[in-house]
Order: C-alpha cells, then structure tokens, then sequence
C-alpha cells in the first residue's frame, strides 16, 4: 500500500489508487476512514521533497496534505506546520472546507475539484487557504483517488506555502511596492468588509455603487464600472461607477453584447475575462478584468475593473475578486426580488384604493340614482295633479255651455274664457314636459340670430304687466341708454320663453311690493360656436317676495327636484322652470345665478346672453 502511495505521488499524472479502500461504497465517508489511516503515514513520507519532484514545489516548507470528498468534506488533514498558526487539525476533520480549513474562494475551488474527478487529471494552481483566522498563500496540486478501480469521489490536495514576492497595491500603507504574499490578508479583510456593506443594504444603487467604490479604493484601480445585463435587449448599461478624476465618465452609457466580445463571452461563460486595453501609442496598455456577477447560475451584471498601465492581474487578486463577485451576484439579485416586491406592493395597493374609489364611486352613483327615481316619482305625482287641475277645469266650463247653464250670452263668453285659459296654462305645462325631455335626450336644437333685446323687453312687459297689475303689483323696466339698438345672438323664442318663466315665477311667488327687470351691458371679449363676441348682456329679474332659504339654494336648478312641495302644490306649476332655463341658457353661451338672502327676503335671477355687437353708449349727463 505504501508502495502504491509514493508510486502515484511521484507523478501527477496517474491517479491514485488505494486497494484498502472498501469497495462496496466508494463514495461513503465514513466507509474510508479505515484505509485513511493507513495513509497518513505514507502522506507524512511523501512530503519528504525527494519524493515529490514532479510537484516542482517552490519552497523547501513542510507541505499540507488533505484528502476531501467531492462536496469539499474533510476526511484526513496533515500538516506540520499547523500548529505554529494555531490551526487545530482534529477539529477540521469532517468539517466542511468553508468551516475551518479550505480556500478562500470556495467556489471556484469546488469547481476545480468536480473538473479533476470528471477529467481524471491532476490540476495545479495558486489559491489563498484560509487556516483557521489566517489566510495563506499555497501553491497547490489536486488529483483524484481511485478506489478499487472504480469512480473517484475523493481528492488528493499538496501545498507548498508560497515565500515569493510580487508588486502589489496596499491601500492601507497608500503606497505600490513589492510585498510579501502574506499581505493578501489585507485584500481578504477589506474585501470581506465590502461584502459585509453590500449585505446590510436591499437598496440596489447602494449595492451597486458600493462595490464600484469598494473595489477602486482597495485596488487603486483608474477605473471600476458596474454594468447591469439586461437579457432581453442583449446590452449592458453602466448604473455605477468609480474612476479617477482626470478620465471621462461612463456612468448611463449602454453597451451593445454583439459589440463587445469580452462582456460577450464572461457573460456566457461566467469566467473572468483580462483583456487588454491601449489608449494612444504613448502609453503602455491597460490591463481590463471583466467578470460577471450571477444568482443561480443567471448572469445579472458584469463588472469592469481597469488597472494603471503596465500593471498586471494576479491570479490570487482575480480569484479573490471572484468570490466577491459571487456575494454581489447574490445581494443583487435579492435587491431586484425586493424592489419587485415593493413595486408589486405599491400597484396592489394603488389598485386596492382606486377599487375602494370606485366602490365609493359606485355606491354614490347608486345612491344618486336612488334620488332621481325617488325626485321623478314625486315629479310625477305633482305634475299629474298640475295636468288635471286645467284639463278639468276646462272640461267643467266646456259642460256648462254644453248642458245649457249659462244664463246669457255673457256669461256663457266667461264660461268660455275660462276654459281657453286652463287650455293655454295645461299647454304651457305640456311643453315644459316636452322640453325637459328633449333636453335629457339631448335633442333640443337651438337656431342663433341677431336678435333685438327692446322686442324682447317690450313683449315680456305686454304679456306680464296686466299680471302684476292683477295682483298689486309694481312692474318696473329698465334697458341701458345706448345710441343704437341693442342687439344679442341668441335664439328670440328660447329667451322669450326664459324672461317669461322668470317673471311669471317672480309674479307667482310675490304677494306684495313688485318685480323690476334690468339690462346691463358688458364690454368682455369672449368666444363662443368658435368665434369672438364683443360681450354680453346681463339681465336680471328682482322681486320682493317670499325667498329661498340658504340651504335648499342648491335645489333649484336640478331636474326633477322642488324646493318644497307644499309650496310648489300652493302655487301651482312643475318645478322645472328653473332647471329649463339653466339648460336653454348655457346652450346660448350663457349663465344662470340665483341671489336670495333667505326666506321673506325676495330673490334676484340673473342670467347673460352674447353681444352681436357692442352699441355705442350714452354719457351720463346727455
């Protein structure tokens, strides 16, 4: 067996073979633990440097030996050495090689190992080992162990601690020089203090510009860009970055993959990529490193790390920087989930209130509609009963000329009259119904003209001034003094039929004093139909009778609603005299307001209609 050991030792070529081994499971650690034992001696012989001249090891130091599963579990550990940096053997045996003992970079390190067992071939490199809380240099050998000439699932690890020096960057000592290795401790303290930064934090620009000042600083690099990859437009934008002052800035700049075969090929390899990079024939070229940052296998950014001229990657600074890259791949990836989730939060949310909106929306609606039924109901009733009052008044006078109950030939004329009025007033409530329906539909067409404001004037006073007179009433009018005619550019019937709704109301609802009707002119460019007009005319209807409370002011130019239905019953009509005129009124380009300070107070309706032309005025004094 001994025989055997330093046969496969003395050259790295062949795999080990061990016939102590038991063959019935191979891949079981504890099944080895027998035949290990056995070795151990034969490991103590082989570190004898005559004996390893294939290793080409580079210093004369006692090498550590160690034999691991393929998952990186320790199975036996010899180096003698160990106890001068208090490194306890007995407790790193069967501990995983991220516990106690084992590389640095532990997954580039596993990887290595699955290449060795599945190639069946030594592989040698350089990787800093972490020795309890002392990180060291080793130039290092893996190779297989062949069990009973079956599948290897274990490996074989020589290193020999490395004592030559090479230019390395201390930030601490701010300085370039040539050092020692053991100073890698410092790179492994600082880059374990970055990582440690990136892990407090689920903010993914802090994250990002964190490893971009982290890396500069430590490496003294000219520049460190971080690109995040975006797979499906295939490019790469820049979102962080570290450079010194006298270089232009990248940060937002957006690389193209097809473009640029060094991202091309981290990103699909997953590898780090150095390249270099000249700039003007008088300067030595930069060294690039390009590495990807990934998360369960899936690149999300790549990381641009660009030295000073003439200076070179070593291999231990990539190998650190890789393990690194992992820890960034990682943050970065449960930044994107988290921010995800907060911008899935604030739409769920956003979408929770507007449904909240709309459930209030709707309930208002419905409730709206409710009001309307409730108000067109109680319409009907009342107008029913208004429709009847003269239909039956002039059935009954009609009956009595008929059935011969007029005593003479004047009383049967006032028989007669009387029915011709209930005619005219159920008329006048028929039409008010055709209209309002004509203007829910949106049917009602309206023609413009110039139209005279002195005719309007004089035919309200014929037909309402007998009124007013027939109830003691004073009717006054009063036009502007003007020049020239007064004309407006409206419809003559529509406003005709609004003036004698208002002053019929104002008659109605006025038991004393009187009602005054005045014109003021306002010279206010304005545009209507898509063309200007030199202003408008603002009339106004005043009466001195009973009021409207402040409270039910906002009644009375809705559809279907009356202020008080005992009142509207008391003085007859529908109610919807106002709600037309409103209507009648903004279609001419116009407004409607009404003014009372309360009950028994009176009340003013003002409306405006359009200028056709502005008259010339009188001076006061002419």
């Amino acid at each position: 067996m001994p025989s055997q050991l330093f046969q496969s030792l003395e050259s790295c070529n062949m795999p080990w073979s061990a016939s102590s081994f038991s063959s019935s499971d191979s891949s079981s650690p504890a099944s080895d633990l027998a035949a290990i034992d056995e070795l151990n001696l034969a490991m103590t012989q082989a570190s004898n440097p005559a004996d390893r001249s294939a290793i080409d090891a580079p210093s004369e130091t006692e090498p550590l030996q160690v034999i691991h599963d393929v998952s990186g579990q320790i199975l036996s550990l010899q180096w003698p050495q160990a106890s001068q940096n208090t490194l306890d053997i007995s407790a790193c045996v069967g501990q995983p090689v991220e516990v106690l003992f084992g590389p640095v970079a532990v997954g580039p390190y596993l990887e290595r190992v699955h290449r060795v067992l599945e190639t069946q071939q030594p592989e040698r490199f350089q990787c800093v080992v972490r020795c309890g809380y002392h990180p060291m240099s080793f130039d290092f050998v893996l190779q297989p162990i062949r069990v009973n000439e079956g599948a290897s699932h274990h490996v074989l690890g020589v290193g020999h601690r490395l004592k030559t020096t090479y230019p390395l960057h201390l930030p601490l000592h701010n300085e370039l020089a040539t050092k020692s290795v053991d100073d890698i401790v410092h790179y492994h303290a600082l880059l374990t203090h970055i990582a440690s930064n990136i892990r407090k934090t689920l903010n993914l620009e802090t994250i990002w510009q964190q490893t971009v000042d982290g890396l500069g600083s430590l490496l003294n690099l000219h520049r460190c860009l971080v690109c995040d990859y975006s797979q499906e437009m295939q490019t790469l934008k820049v979102v962080a970055e570290y450079h010194r002052s006298d270089l232009h800035p990248c940060l937002g700049k957006t690389f193209e993959l097809s473009k640029k075969p060094d991202f091309r090929e981290t990103i699909e390899t997953l590898k780090p990529v150095v390249s270099d990079f000249a700039w003007g024939e008088a300067h030595q070229p930069y060294s690039v490193l390009t590495m990807a940052t990934c998360y369960q296998s899936e690149p999300n950014s790549v990381l641009l790390l660009q030295q000073s001229p003439g200076r070179s990657w070593h291999p231990l600074e990539i190998e650190l920087i890789n393990e690194l890259t992992d820890q960034v791949g990682t943050a970065i990836a449960h930044a994107k989930l988290f921010g995800a989730s907060q911008n899935l939060t604030t739409e769920l949310t956003q979408a929770y209130e507007k449904l909240l909106d709309k459930n209030d929306e709707l309930e208002e609606a419905r409730r709206q509609a409710e009001e309307a039924s409730r108000l067109k109901s109680e319409f009907l009733a009342n107008t029913s009963h208004e429709l009847r009052t003269p239909l039956n008044g002039m059935i009954g006078f009609l009956k009595l000329v008929l059935d011969g109950m007029a005593d003479d030939p004047e009383e049967q004329r006032e028989f007669l009259q009387e029915s011709h009025k209930s005619a005219l007033h159920l008329l006048d409530l028929i039409n008010d119904v055709l209209d309002i329906a004509k203007i829910e539909a949106g049917k009602m067409e309206i023609d413009f003209s110039a139209v005279s404001l002195r005719d309007l004037f004089d035919h309200v006073e014929n037909f309402a001034h007998p009124q007013a007179e027939q109830k003691g009433l004073y009717f006054k009018l009063s036009l502007p003094q003007t020049l020239d005619e007064i004309k407006l550019y409206c419809n003559y019937q529509r406003l005709l039929q609004v003036l004698l709704n208002l002053v019929g109301n104002a008659i109605k609802f006025t038991p004393e004093g009187g009602i005054s009707i005045t014109a003021e002119i306002k010279s206010q460019p304005v545009e209507f139909d898509h063309k200007p007009w030199p202003g408008f005319v603002k009339i106004s209807v005043a009466d001195t009778g009973i009021g409207v409370s402040l409270e039910k002011q906002d009644r009375l130019f809705q559809t279907f609603s009356q202020v008080d239905g005992e009142r509207t019953r008391q003085y007859g009509g529908t109610g919807l005299g106002l709600a037309i005129s409103q209507r009648l009124i903004e279609a001419m380009g116009g407004k409607v307001q009404f003014i009372s300070m309360g009950e028994g107070l009176g009340s003013t309706v003002t409306f405006t209609a359009l200028l056709y032309q502005e008259p010339v005025m009188i001076a006061d004094g002419n």
